[in-house]
């Protein structure tokens, strides 16, 4: 019987391995992967990490196996694994935009609806997947399993693929058109039943699952912080949009108060000229690793 006081997470291998290290990294967790290894080190002695392909998390921790994990909605679904979602994670390798399963054929293909497709060959990794949505769609097709570079096999080796795209750059180098979504994926935070239900393990999950939320809240925003005089505060308000409301605080001078935000990185450039133009001196922005709602 394994020790109730590890708990026992998977880390996605692949695509998906260094923003996983990345995020967890901003959330507190120090993750090293070392060459050749499936067993990376982690700055807690009561977690465990193995390297498993997403493909196959859902599965191992529905078995038990892994107590959590980390793996995408699509593979939960083509799997048919049974676990608790514990957190929703948006981010992947490219976008924050979830990944979308596509419908592909060729360019000049006279394929226009998924009806079309009665009698096809398919190929696709997701055949569990594919499979169930072709069937909702009353379409019966021979759905095969492909191992790798399923974007060259139509037409040659297939009338048709579903295919997993973030930009639809890869799609359209290889001549395809998309004729119908089948999926949108995000990543996911994962436990087992019975591992979630132990008070311990949930608590560790639940812990670990709150500090990878506030890193992700934090992605892209700043803290600024700014000595303002009393009697332009309210212009300054006005340019600040900030995710809650700026604390502000009395100073030494009573004629002065400091203002505390948090706005989007992306703004800083072009509104600290503007509070620097209406009195504001002493702006500091700071950069930010969780915000914890």
């Amino acid at each position: 019987m394994s020790d109730p006081k590890i708990l026992k997470l998977g880390i996605p291998a692949g695509s998906l391995q260094e923003a996983t290290g990345e995020l967890f990294r901003r959330a507190g967790y120090k993750i090293t992967f070392r060459s050749r290894s499936y067993v990376p080190s982690i700055d807690d002695d009561e977690i465990e990490c193995l390297l498993i392909r997403a493909q196959e998390m859902a599965r191992y921790v529905s078995a038990g196996v892994l107590d959590a994990g980390l793996t995408g909605y699509d593979w939960i679904m083509e799997t048919g694994a049974d676990v608790h979602e514990v957190e929703e994670l948006v981010f992947s390798k490219v976008s924050r935009r979830p990944v979308r399963w596509v419908l592909c054929v060729p360019n000049d293909s006279p394929v226009e609806s998924v009806k079309d497709l009665q009698g096809a060959r398919i190929a696709t990794e997701a055949v569990g997947m594919t499979t169930s949505f072709l069937a909702e769609h009353g379409v019966e097709a021979n759905v095969e399993f492909s191992w790798g570079a399923t974007e060259v096999k139509p037409p040659t080796l297939a009338d048709a693929i579903v295919e997993v795209t973030e930009t639809g750059s890869s799609l359209r180098a290889n001549n395809l058109r998309i004729i119908a979504e089948v999926l949108q994926s995000t990543p996911r935070f994962i436990a087992n039943h019975d591992a979630y239900r132990d008070d311990w393990k949930r608590r560790k999950i639940d812990d670990i699952a709150l500090m990878l939320r506030g890193a992700m809240a934090a992605e892209g925003q700043v803290g600024l912080m700014l000595n303002v005089p009393k009697e332009r505060l309210g212009e300054i308000l006005l340019l600040l949009p900030a995710l809650r409301k700026p604390t502000i605080s009395n100073l030494a001078d009573d004629e002065w108060v400091s203002v505390v935000t948090i706005v989007e990185e992306s703004i800083i450039r072009a509104i600290v000229p503007r509070l620097n133009s209406v009195g504001a001196q002493g702006i500091v922005e700071y950069p930010l690793n969780k915000i914890i709602s």
